[in-house]
C-alpha cells in the first residue's frame, strides 16, 4: 500500500506531462480544424518527404561518428584508475552544465565567415571556406552537443567488464583482435544500444541545431513542427501528424536497438 502512495506523484506527473499531450497529438493529427475525422494530414506530410529523409541521414551520420569517436574514449577512460576516470568523465560532463543554446551560439561563432576557423585557414594563407548554414555545421553541432550521451553509457558498461575476463583470454592465446571482438565488443553492446538510441533520437528531433547553424535552407524535421504550432503557417493538425511520425520512426530506432540488447543477453551468458 506504501509502495502505491509514494508512485502516486509519479504517475500523477506522467498522466499530465505525457499521456494527455500524447493523446491530443493523436486527436489533433486525425482531425482537421473543425474537429472532423481524417487522414489528410498524413497526406501532407509526404510533402516533407525530403526533409524527413535529411533528418534521419544527418542523424544516422552523427551517431554513427559519436559511436566512432566514443568507443575508443570510453575503453580508455573505463581502464585508467578510479581518480583518473573521474576527472575525465568531469571533463566530458562539464560543457554539458552550460545552456543548451550557449553551447550552439558559441559554434556559431567558430564557424561564421569571421569565426576563428576562417581566421585560421587565413592566418596559414589559405582561403576561408562556407561553413555556417550548411549540413556540415548541423552535423558539427549535433556531434558535439550529443557526443556525452554516447560516452556515458558505454563508459558506465565497459567499466563493468572485469580485466580478468581479458587476461583469461590473452592467457588462452587470443591476440588483440580476438580480444576485442570476441570478450570487449560483446560486453559492451548495451550501452552501445543505449549510446546509439539516446544520440539517434536526441539528433533526429533537434531544432535548434538546424535553426541556428543550419539556416533556413536546412530545415529538419523538429523545425517543421516548431512552425506549425509557433511559426507563420500556423496548423497544429499538419504539426501532430508530423510529431506521430517523428514518435514512429524513434520508436522504430529504439525497438531495433533493444533487439541488438535482447540478443547481447545470449551472448553474455556464454561468455559469462
Amino acid at each position: 500500500m506504501k509502495e502505491k502512495i509514494s508512485a502516486m506523484p509519479y504517475l500523477i506527473w506522467t498522466l499530465i506531462f505525457t499521456l494527455i499531450p500524447l493523446i491530443l497529438v493523436i486527436y489533433f493529427a486525425f482531425t482537421n480544424q473543425s474537429g472532423e475525422f481524417t487522414v489528410n494530414n498524413f497526406a501532407s506530410v509526404s510533402a516533407f518527404a525530403p526533409v524527413i529523409m535529411r533528418s534521419i541521414i544527418l542523424a544516422l551520420i552523427s551517431t554513427l561518428i559519436c559511436l566512432i569517436l566514443a568507443y575508443p574514449l570510453s575503453y580508455y577512460i573505463s581502464r585508467q584508475s578510479k581518480t583518473i576516470q573521474h576527472a575525465l568523465i568531469m571533463l566530458i560532463m562539464l560543457p554539458m552544465w552550460m545552456n543548451f543554446l550557449l553551447r550552439t551560439y558559441a559554434w556559431m561563432s567558430i564557424l561564421e565567415q569571421n569565426g576563428l576557423i576562417n581566421k585560421a585557414l587565413i592566418f596559414m594563407g589559405l582561403s576561408p571556406v562556407k561553413l555556417i548554414n550548411t549540413q556540415w555545421a548541423v552535423l558539427i553541432g549535433m556531434i558535439y552537443n550529443y557526443l556525452p550521451f554516447m560516452i556515458l553509457p558505454l563508459y558506465s558498461v565497459m567499466t563493468k567488464i572485469h580485466k580478468s575476463l581479458i587476461e583469461a583470454s590473452q592467457d588462452l592465446g587470443a591476440n588483440s583482435f580476438n580480444v576485442f571482438y570476441k570478450v570487449v565488443f560483446p560486453l559492451s553492446l548495451p550501452g552501445m544500444a543505449a549510446g546509439v538510441t539516446m544520440v539517434f533520437v536526441a539528433a533526429v528531433s533537434t531544432f535548434v541545431i538546424s535553426r541556428m547553424l543550419g539556416g533556413g535552407s536546412n530545415i529538419l524535421i523538429g523545425d517543421l513542427i516548431e512552425m506549425q504550432f509557433l511559426g507563420m503557417s500556423y496548423n497544429p493538425n499538419l504539426g501532430s501528424a508530423i510529431s506521430l511520425v517523428l514518435i514512429v520512426i524513434s520508436l522504430c530506432a529504439i525497438m531495433l536497438m533493444q533487439q541488438i540488447d535482447d540478443n547481447d543477453e545470449e551472448i553474455k551468458d556464454m561468455l559469462l
